[in-house]
Parts: C-alpha cells; sequence; structure tokens
C-alpha cells in the first residue's frame, strides 16, 4: 500500500523563525523578561537567531501600550474613523434640554434630596441645603406649585401608623428633623396650609382661658389674668398652665386622670390631687428635649375618652413606646392651650422672632407685589375707564368721579344680565345652578363630619376657616363647616323652590336665597347674617 505524506506548504526557515521569535519576544514580555522559551519534552532546545536588517517586517503579537489622553476636561481619543454627527444635539448639554433639568443633582455637594407629599396623594422631590429650614423649604413648594399666597403654609411631620403629627417651626432645620426619624417607619412630610401657627399672639385670652392660668403667676400689681397673658407674651414668655388630664398608662389601655403643672423648667404631675408642694410634684418630661404631637383617630388607637389628643416624645431618639407621653383634655379650648404653651416655654423668643418675620414678610409681599405707590394694583394699571355710547366709537373717561359712576353702573348692569340669565327657564342657568360649585377650593364634596372638622384643624382653628360639602343625611342638601373660638360649626345649606320652579339656596330658612353656592359664600364674605364671623379662609387642599 502506498503511504500518504502529510502535505506542507512551502516555507521559509528565516518566516518560521520570526514567528517563533515573535512568540518568545510575546513570552519575554508577559513573564517579566524571560530570555528562553520552554522546549517541548526530550528536545534540544535550539538558540534563535537573530533577525537581519534586510528582513522583511513582520507583525509580531506583543501587547500594545495606550499612552493615557485623560485631560482635565473629560477624556479624549484619537482616531482614523470619522466623527458620526449627533442626531439630538438639544440633549447634548443638560443646561439645554429642560427634560433633564430636573432629574440631575445639583453641582454644589451641599445638597440633599427630600421628599414632600402634598394632601392629594401625590409627591415631589427638591434639593434643599444643608441648613434649609421649614420655612425655606415652604418658600421654595409656594414658587413650584404657584400657589396664590405666599405665607400661612407648614410642613407637617405625619406619623400615619402611630396617627401622629406637629407642624414644624420655620426655624426648624428639615434635614435634622429627618435624622431623628426611624429608618423602618413610615414617617413622612406633607405640605399643607395652616392659618394657626402665630394665632395665639393675636388672640391671647382665647387661648389661654383665666381658669387654666397657675395661681403662681404674679397677679399682685393689679393686673388681670388676661393682662398678665399679653404682656408675657410680648416678651415672649408664656404663664405657668394647671389643669387636669388623662394620662394613658404605659402598657396598659386604661387611662387615669391627673393634675398637671407646665413651667419652664419641664411639665409635672402632681401624685395627691392638684397639691403643689414640691414632695408632691413628679417631673414628667424636660421641655428642651421634647417634640409634641396632636394624635389623630385617637379613640381608634389608643382608646382615649376624648378626640382631643396629644403627645410628647424625646426628640433625640425615633418614636418608641416607651417614650410616648399620651394625654387627653376635656375639649380643644383645653388641648390648644396646653400645646401652645407647650411652644412658648420650649421655643421662648424665637417664636415671636418667627411671627414677627412672617407678618413682615406678609406685608412687604402685598404692598410691592400687589400695589403701586397710588395704591392701585398693577393689574389696574393698564385699565383705563371707557365709554362706549356715543355713535362716534369709545371714548377714555379722564374724570375720576365719572369713572367711578360708569363703574358701579357696569357692576350693577351685570346684576342685572346675571339674575336675569339665572332666571330663565333653561338647562344652562340649571346646569351652572349645580355644579359652580365643584370647581370652588372650598367644595369638598362627600367628606363625612369627622373628617370635615378633621381637614378644618389641620389647617388651622382660627375664626372664619371654613369649607362646604354635600350633606350625608339630607339628600339634595349641603353642610357649611366653619370654625369659630376653636370650635367646628355646621349649617344646613337647603335648596328650595319657588313657583316658578327655580332652585334657590338658603341658610336661614328662606330669610336669605342665593342663586347657587358661590354666591352664598361670596356674600357671607362680607356679611356675616347668622354666621357668628364672616367666612375668611377656605379649608383648601395643596396638590403638589
Amino acid at each position: 500500500m502506498e503511504t500518504l505524506e502529510p502535505f506542507l506548504p512551502p516555507s521559509h526557515e528565516g518566516d518560521t523563525m520570526e514567528v517563533e521569535a515573535g512568540a518568545g519576544a510575546f513570552q519575554t514580555e508577559a513573564f517579566g523578561g524571560s530570555e528562553r522559551e520552554a522546549a517541548p519534552s526530550g528536545a534540544e532546545a535550539l538558540p534563535l537567531a537573530p533577525l537581519g536588517a534586510d528582513a522583511p517586517s513582520v507583525r509580531r503579537s506583543q501587547p500594545i501600550r495606550i499612552a493615557s489622553n485623560r485631560r482635565k476636561g473629560g477624556w479624549s481619543f484619537s482616531s482614523s474613523v470619522p466623527a458620526v454627527p449627533n442626531p439630538f444635539p438639544e440633549l447634548s448639554s443638560p443646561a439645554k434640554s429642560p427634560v433633564l433639568l430636573n432629574s440631575l443633582p445639583p453641582q454644589s455637594s451641599e445638597k440633599h434630596l427630600i421628599k414632600v407629599n402634598g394632601e392629594d396623594g401625590h409627591s415631589r422631590s427638591v434639593w434643599v441645603s444643608r441648613r434649609a429650614t421649614a420655612r425655606d423649604v415652604c418658600h421654595m413648594l409656594v414658587q413650584a406649585a404657584h400657589c396664590s399666597d405666599q405665607e400661612n403654609w407648614a410642613l407637617l411631620e405625619h406619623h400615619p401608623s402611630l396617627g401622629l403629627e406637629r407642624c414644624l417651626e420655620d426655624h426648624e432645620v428639615v434635614l435634622d428633623v429627618q435624622a431623628t426619624w426611624s429608618l423602618k417607619g413610615d414617617t413622612r412630610l406633607v405640605f399643607c396650609k395652616n392659618y394657626a401657627k402665630y394665632e395665639f399672639f393675636r388672640k391671647p385670652v382665647l387661648f389661654f382661658p383665666e381658669s387654666m392660668i397657675s395661681d403662681s403667676a404674679d397677679v399682685s400689681k393689679g393686673m388681670t389674668s388676661s393682662e398678665l397673658v399679653q404682656n408675657l407674651l410680648r416678651s415672649g414668655t408664656c404663664p405657668e398652665i394647671q389643669g387636669f388630664l388623662h394620662l394613658k398608662e404605659p402598657s396598659r389601655k386604661s387611662w387615669k386622670k391627673v393634675y398637671f403643672f407646665l413651667r419652664r423648667s419641664g411639665l409635672y404631675s402632681s401624685t395627691k390631687g392638684s397639691s403643689k408642694e414640691p414632695r408632691h410634684l413628679q417631673c414628667m418630661a424636660d421641655l428642651e428635649d421634647l417634640n409634641l404631637y396632636s394624635v389623630v383617630n385617637s379613640r381608634k388607637l389608643y382608646g382615649a375618652p376624648t378626640d382631643f389628643t396629644f403627645c410628647i416624645k424625646p426628640s433625640r431618639n425615633p418614636i418608641r413606646v416607651q417614650d410616648r407621653k399620651i394625654l387627653c383634655a376635656e375639649n380643644e379650648q383645653t388641648r390648644t392651650c396646653w400645646m401652645s404653651a407647650f411652644r412658648l416655654f420650649k421655643y421662648g423668643k424665637q417664636l415671636q422672632y418667627n411671627y414677627q418675620l412672617s407678618k413682615s414678610t406678609s406685608q412687604s409681599s402685598k404692598s410691592e407685589a400687589s400695589k403701586l405707590p397710588d395704591g392701585k394694583s398693577k393689574s389696574e394699571a393698564s385699565l383705563v375707564a371707557m365709554d362706549f355710547s356715543g355713535k362716534a366709537g369709545g371714548r377714555v373717561i379722564k374724570n375720576p368721579m365719572e369713572a367711578k359712576c360708569a363703574e358701579r353702573e357696569e357692576g350693577q348692569a351685570w346684576r342685572r344680565r346675571e339674575a336675569l340669565r339665572c332666571s330663565l327657564p333653561n338647562l344652562s342657568s340649571t346646569a351652572r345652578a349645580s355644579s359652580i360649585h365643584n370647581s370652588q377650593p372650598w367644595f369638598h364634596g362627600g367628606v363625612s363630619r369627622k373628617e370635615a372638622e378633621r381637614l378644618i384643624e389641620k389647617q388651622g382653628l382660627v375664626d372664619g376657616m371654613f369649607l362646604i360639602r354635600e350633606s350625608q343625611q339630607h339628600e339634595q342638601c349641603f353642610v357649611l363647616s366653619m370654625c369659630f373660638q376653636l370650635k367646628s360649626k355646621h349649617y344646613l345649606v337647603i335648596p328650595q323652590c319657588d313657583k316658578g320652579g327655580r332652585k334657590y339656596f338658603t341658610i336661614d330658612d328662606g330669610a336669605t336665597v342665593f342663586l347657587d353656592l358661590l354666591q352664598l359664600v361670596e356674600f357671607h364674605q362680607i356679611n356675616r347674617g347668622i354666621l357668628p364671623v364672616c367666612l375668611k379662609h377656605p379649608c383648601v387642599c395643596v396638590a403638589l
């Protein structure tokens, strides 16, 4: 049989040596400069012949050293490939892209991201500085949400599972407050209205009744209790408060009635009735190291005897069961008095400074943003009175008295036209009267009585706070809920029909009738009627 030999392509000995040299060079480079090549087993190592000067160039398999082209402004690469044009040049720089602006953190490393919830359930994330206060954050959110007024806003620290919430003081640092929260908790910040942050400065007698002022207060100078309260508030202090409160016993569901004293040094309870002797007083809390919370749904969560419950706990630790002291008052005025006194004793003149700053800012913003030196608003500066009664066209009324008369006549004519249009038996007037209130911020649909009181309490128990809701007990009726002297009052709005079938609304058994709820609210914002005070502050839900 013929033996077949393997076919070998023609090659040159020098080429083989060059490949081996290349392999040897790679091995030398890769393994620390070793100049000998590993020989096969049983074979003699042959010396490698050097390449001649006239040898053809070969491609060696050696590692390529890439020089670093990093520069200060970024990385720069050189390539022979032609550059591909950017099909989206507007996205190449975040400064030119409004889509990417809010998603990128600021260049300053001192900025921190916080999340704030609105009352509608939505949230907004904002970048704040390390020392940003609650007032600073509220100002940022007012600008972002395009709110109409600049003041009376607050950040609420809310613990949903515990039913606790408190309004952050304007000077409190938001990041410091968040540092005290438990990582496993559901605590959050809520942006909302609050008209009652400094209401005790305006009406101190209402917030501090004489019966709760301690007998140890200095009244020997012929000064009544109300005058004493006003004098102390001007100096940024508070009189001592005393009275009975229900205290929830630790690790129990029972409550006991205890006599308490609130002084500058802390909260004390008497172990023997209402005795003030030092041997009968027990310190319950240090004012410098506590936060004050109002309790939501306290009857269900804690079995409280009333709904007027508040809680105190140390501020330096997360909320724990053993740290909380839950107290319950007999009425809203008593609870408000205790909570206001806690704030004044803890912060003192700082609260008075916050109040003065808030008042001055509100007055300056109103005078600068909406008023001109002559007393007119900026929107009115570009308006002039016109007379279109002549055949030659309109003319500008330059006489001020004539302009006022024209304005009065136009207003009366508009009211006559509106009343005539609403009195016509057509579908448009019926639809307007039945649905115009749906778009108003003070209308809250079918919320319950308890939820309405909760909304008014949350946004500040000030006189004139109001909302309108659908009645749950009377069909096609509405309820006007409002606040007066720290109490919620409710008035039934009854629809009535005349002989022509036209519907009216009234709250005084037909003595005063209105075409719709909007007219009813506008009337009582100017005239008190049967209400204890005029309607002032609509209870609105803030949307971020």
